[in-house]
């Protein structure tokens, strides 16, 4: 994926003008969210002094905001309606993300919601007995090491926001695609597959709130569409990636290889 960078601008702005500022940016706001450079944004205001305000906005890249926003017309009208306020910014500057980054632990991640990796080695327990009697699927896993299961228990267990025991011991999202590679998966089979994981995520017990459901069938559903795309005959590997990180109702961007 492309690395972004995030910019923040720091503003004081009169009590008295404040109204107005919020309301240029409410109606500027729709320059960002048409923006293909743009990848979110926020606007927050001071708690302790409401005079201080500070923009957030994730860009894509520094040279796809500097070079392609600021140039196009939705850049222009954007700085176009905020313009009056511009003499009210204390600063403005460019940020790259560093490794150090997580989530707290007031919304639990969808791997503690599920019941952690006892959980998940039910559920490919049960998934895997299933596939191995299925004549749609049987064919594709025949053979399959006796550690399979507990592997992609923990792929799951990993993308779903619990330990990291697939990267760990068996590698990135370039292992994971490497083994649909040269497999030619049909859209017939992935259907069953999806299918199948489905059932046995209710007869293993996983919960069944439409919110974790939700965001659980969002992400076999991307995944099993990857790997048909990776199994095809004229699939290339792509650069090598991290294991996806699922969070709640939350599909990351469009997939680049």
């Amino acid at each position: 994926m492309t690395a972004s960078t995030v910019e923040y601008i720091r503003y004081r702005i009169p009590e008295d003008q404040s109204g107005p500022f919020l309301a240029a940016y409410r109606h500027a706001a729709g320059r960002l969210a048409a923006a293909p450079e743009c990848l979110d944004y926020e606007l927050a205001r001071s708690e302790g002094d409401f005079e201080n305000f500070i923009l957030r906005i994730t860009w894509t890249s520094t040279e796809a905001h500097v070079e392609g926003f600021r140039r196009s017309d939705l850049g222009r009208d954007f700085l176009a309606e905020i313009h009056p306020y511009s003499g009210h910014i204390e600063e403005t500057r460019h940020y790259k993300p560093t490794a150090v980054r997580g989530r707290g632990s007031a919304v639990p991640t969808l791997y503690t919601w599920a019941g952690g990796t006892e959980a998940f080695n039910r559920l490919t327990d049960v998934f895997y007995g299933k596939v191995l009697k299925d004549d749609l699927l049987a064919p594709l896993f025949g053979g399959l090491a006796p550690e399979h299961a507990a592997h992609v228990a923990a792929w799951l267990g990993e993308v779903f926001g619990g330990p990291t025991d697939y990267s760990d011991t068996q590698g990135g999202h370039g292992h994971m695609v490497a083994a649909h590679m040269g497999r030619n998966i049909s859209e017939v089979q992935r259907r069953r597959w999806v299918n199948l994981i489905q059932d046995a995520a209710d007869e293993a017990g996983l919960p069944t709130d439409a919110e974790f459901r939700s965001a659980f069938l969002a992400y076999i559903e991307w995944g099993t569409r990857l790997a048909v795309h990776f199994s095809a005959p004229d699939a290339s590997a792509p650069a090598e990636q991290p294991v996806p990180a699922w969070t709640w109702g939350a599909a990351p961007p469009p997939y680049q290889p």
